[in-house]
């Protein structure tokens, strides 16, 4: 419960000052790159789009919505977005257009991350430039994350198309509370962000400072050695409390989960996403099914506790990592939605295409697990009319890799292209 009443949130601030500040601290006025990597060249390398769009030509084109493969395939790009995509023949080449090379490569459409920590301009232009040319912040503690969306949207080839978190809704918020003014009286509650009043509060100021969703836990964290992952932070009545706030104002909650018993009162309570949750029971997934609620496992991120230096982490990463594999398979035999995140954080930026990777190891057909990191994430942020495919109207980004995907997803952990927006990176 809050000691005292908190004050209202302060009208001080406006939005376009807040970004303003993220902006410095996401580093973008240091990013001095272009939004164009490289001068346009015509040649058979491909470059950059310039006003007659660009064409990617000659690969394989594969469409993870409906499992066509089209070979010696044509996609026509202008004004970031894709105009026609078909069989070379069957697509008119614009005069003018730049022409990207594809001929023995595959070509789909851009990676999705539904789960990643994007603090500075360096890591969201490693995001891109490893695949992930769609993004959901899984929070920062500073709304960088907010700056970052707007930089893609002025220089997309910077920047993932970014859903935005704001900061993280814990009970602790420790340094975060110097995020915002409005957030500085929660300093003083005694008990933390646990009372009614303060969890609205953080929801309040996150979506006044910009957010899209919100982001918020159950369990504590995995990759800190002294904290239990399996010991509950928030109650069910909490976490129905915060995502009512988050419904008033429009947004859905993604929920850092692992235990049973949280991941089913995350659920119940309406979150959106549930995140992590390596031991979500039977009873959890039906639940899942029947209410729409996502699965982001970030198996990627459980994994690489297995190579930590710190004997607890290794020790958990080994134990949870088998427990989530089975967890996914189980929650995709049954139809649960599931999502890709690498859940990369701290400078390390891991390929969204590891996590594809996976989840196929998990046990998907290789074309569902393409589908986590395309289309099916691509619906849980909203994005299902624009990302995903390349189609026409859907947005101008596309990985190439050497290698059929279908016969092995690990290509999608090196692309050797990224278009980004119509411009080849």
């Amino acid at each position: 419960m809050c000691v005292e009443a908190l004050p209202p949130p302060s009208a001080r601030l406006t939005r376009r000052g807040v970004l303003a500040g993220a902006a410095a601290l996401a580093g973008t006025v240091a990013a001095a790159a272009p939004a164009v990597a490289a001068p346009a060249d015509r040649s058979a390398s491909g470059g950059a789009a310039r006003g007659g769009g660009l064409v990617i030509r000659g690969g394989t084109l594969l469409d993870p919505a409906t499992g066509e493969v089209t070979e010696n395939a044509v996609v026509v790009i202008r004004d970031g977005t894709v105009r026609a995509a078909g069989p070379r023949g069957s697509v008119a080449v614009p005069g003018g257009a730049d022409v990207l090379d594809a001929h023995g490569r595959w070509v789909l459409p851009g990676l999705v991350d539904a789960h990643i920590h994007l603090s500075t301009a360096a890591e969201a232009r490693d995001a891109v430039r490893q695949g992930a040319t769609s993004a959901r912040s899984g929070s920062t503690s500073f709304y960088q994350d907010i700056a970052v969306r707007e930089l893609a949207r002025h220089s997309p080839g910077l920047a993932p198309r970014l859903t935005a978190a704001g900061v993280f809704v814990t009970p602790d918020l420790g340094e975060t509370v110097l995020a915002d003014p409005d957030l500085t009286p929660l300093a003083r509650l005694k008990d933390g962000v646990r009372s009614a009043e303060a969890l609205r509060r953080v929801v309040e100021v996150n979506v006044a400072r910009g957010a899209d969703v919100i982001k918020t836990r159950v369990n504590e964290r995995a990759g800190l050695p002294e904290q239990d992952p399996l010991t509950q932070v928030y109650s069910h009545e909490q976490l129905s409390e915060l995502v009512a706030a988050a419904r008033r104002r429009g947004k859905g909650v993604l929920c850092h989960s692992y235990s049973e018993q949280g991941c089913h009162d995350a659920v119940t309570a309406g979150i959106r996403s549930l995140e992590h949750g390596a031991f979500v029971g039977e009873r959890t997934l039906d639940e899942m099914l029947r209410r729409g609620t996502y699965f982001t496992p970030t198996l990627t991120a459980i994994a690489g506790l297995a190579q930590s230096t710190d004997p607890v982490l290794a020790e958990r990463g080994r134990t949870y990592l088998p427990v989530l594999e089975r967890a996914v398979l189980a929650a995709h035999e049954r139809g649960v939605p599931l999502a890709a995140g690498t859940d990369s954080s701290g400078g390390t930026v891991r390929p969204i295409g590891s996590e594809v990777e996976l989840m196929r190891a998990a046990g998907l057909p290789a074309l569902d697990a393409i589908r986590t990191a395309t289309t099916g994430a691509a619906r849980l942020l909203g994005l299902e009319r624009t990302v995903g495919r390349l189609a026409r109207g859907f947005a101008g980004d596309a990985i190439l890799v050497d290698g059929d995907p279908l016969a092995d997803v690990s290509v999608l952990t090196r692309p050797v292209r990224v278009v980004r927006a119509g411009v080849a990176l």
